[in-house]
């Protein structure tokens, strides 16, 4: 199952390194007492017309380009994965095709779960590859009302990018990675200073540049207080 996930990975990796611009997206709905919905995105959309044109070749810049098959089963794998894993429910996906929008969301019973669904391959990673990646990235004490969104930063990721071809190193250039997260209750402070807090009080929205967390120069690490009320 490790396996399938992983080229679930290498799959969108790939598709991502054929296009100039997406876009990631970390959706979270937290509840009072630590249950939730995630969702996490892949948008394709302003790049959709190049993508049309690329999915009809075999391979570009070297990077193998996945069929629509491909994907699709790539999907399939993941949810199942998902279905699997202590916590999890209510999973689906949406494939949108026309203008390359793929998305997987589930609930969860505690944000550990979450955590889990890549826990082991991520462990696998770091042993492998002698990385340190995090292999918690959210975190949420219901007794002082705190959410973490953990990161790490590790070098090896700006080594690697600097080991890429000049061509496929422009593919991160207006590539982005946004985090939304959504309560019930009200957020009383944050501690990334790029994140913005929603004029109602109960989201944290932030947008980082690729370029930029691979550099190490900013991080999607968010420390938010909320009001119990």
């Amino acid at each position: 199952m490790l396996k399938k996930l992983f080229t679930y990975t290498l799959l969108f990796c790939s598709l991502l390194l054929c296009t100039s611009c997406f876009e990631i997206l970390e959706e979270i709905n937290l509840n009072k007492d630590g249950t939730g919905r995630i969702t996490v995105t892949a948008n394709l959309s302003k790049s959709k017309s190049k993508l049309a044109s690329v999915m009809l070749l075999d391979s570009v810049n070297g990077y193998k380009v996945p069929s629509k098959d491909d994907i699709n089963l790539a999907i399939k794998n993941a949810i199942d994965h998902l279905g699997k894993t202590e916590g999890i429910s209510n999973i689906e996906k949406s494939v949108d095709f026309d203008n390359y929008i793929f998305s997987i969301s589930c609930d969860f019973k505690s944000v550990e779960n979450v955590n889990s669904i890549f826990k082991e391959l991520i462990t696998k990673q770091n042993k492998r590859e002698k990385t340190n990646f995090n292999t918690t990235n959210f975190s949420y004490n219901n007794a002082n009302h705190q959410f973490k969104r953990h990161f790490r930063y590790d070098g090896s990721v700006k080594k690697t990018f600097n080991s890429l071809k000049q061509e496929d190193k422009k593919v991160f250039n207006d590539a982005s990675y946004t985090t939304i997260y959504r309560f019930k209750s009200l957020v009383k402070s944050v501690s990334n200073s790029a994140s913005k807090i929603s004029p109602n009080k109960k989201a944290v929205f932030l947008r980082v540049a690729a370029m930029s967390l691979i550099s190490g120069e900013k991080t999607v690490e968010n420390t938010i207080q909320l009001i119990n009320n």
